[in-house]
C-alpha cells in the first residue's frame, strides 16, 4: 500500500492536542487522544512527536505565536511618542478581551513547565521574547518587570473570574517605568 502523502498531518496533530488541553486539561492530552481528534492513526503521533513533552512543547510554541504576533503588529512598543505603559495596558486588554477559553489554554501549557522541564525553555522564550520588545524604550530590568507585572494580572484576571482593568494596569506599568520611558 503506497503511502499517503499528507505535509499537514503535523500540525493538524498540533491543533489537535491544543483543542484536547482546551476540553480536557493537560491531564487529558496522550498520543491517543491527540490522534482521535485529528483523525490519523496513532502511529502519525508518536511518529511526529516521539514523548508527549514533545507534543507538549509544538502546542506551547503554537499557542505563543498568537499574542507575538499581538504584540508584533504594534508600532507603539518601537515609538517614543507613544505611552508605553498605555500600549502595554491597551495590548493586555486586547488579549484578555479575547475568548477565554483559549487564553486559559495558553496559560495551562505555560504553566506546564512547572512540573515538564522541558517545556520551559519556550515559556522562557515568551517571557524574554516579550522583554526583549520592552527593553527598546526602557532598561532590561524594568523590561522584565513590566513582563512579569503582565503574567501577574493576568493570572489574577483568569484565577479571580475578575475583568481586567486598563486603567489599574496602566497605572501599575507606570510605576514601574522610569520617567522618559
Amino acid at each position: 500500500m503506497a503511502r499517503r502523502y499528507d505535509p499537514e498531518r503535523r500540525q493538524r496533530i498540533i491543533d489537535a492536542a491544543i483543542r484536547v488541553v482546551g476540553q480536557k486539561g493537560i491531564g487529558g492530552l496522550s498520543h491517543r487522544s491527540a490522534a482521535a481528534e485529528a483523525d490519523v492513526p496513532l502511529g502519525s503521533t508518536t511518529y511526529h512527536f516521539k514523548t508527549l513533552d514533545e507534543l507538549l512543547l509544538a502546542a506551547l510554541e503554537k499557542a505563543n505565536e498568537g499574542f507575538a504576533k499581538v504584540i508584533a503588529s504594534r508600532g507603539g512598543f518601537q515609538d517614543p511618542r507613544v505611552d508605553l505603559a498605555g500600549e502595554i495596558a491597551e495590548v493586555l486588554g486586547m488579549w484578555l478581551g479575547q475568548e477565554r477559553m483559549g487564553i486559559e489554554l495558553e496559560y495551562e501549557l505555560y504553566l506546564a513547565a512547572l512540573r515538564r522541564p522541558a517545556l520551559r525553555p519556550v515559556a522562557a522564550c515568551w517571557c524574554d521574547g516579550l522583554a526583549v520588545v520592552f527593553a527598546e524604550r526602557t532598561d532590561p530590568a524594568t523590561a522584565r518587570a513590566l513582563v512579569a507585572l503582565m503574567d501577574g494580572i493576568c493570572l489574577q484576571v483568569l484565577l479571580t473570574d475578575g475583568s481586567y482593568d486598563e486603567a489599574y494596569a496602566r497605572e501599575m506599568f507606570n510605576r514601574l517605568i522610569p520617567q522618559g520611558g
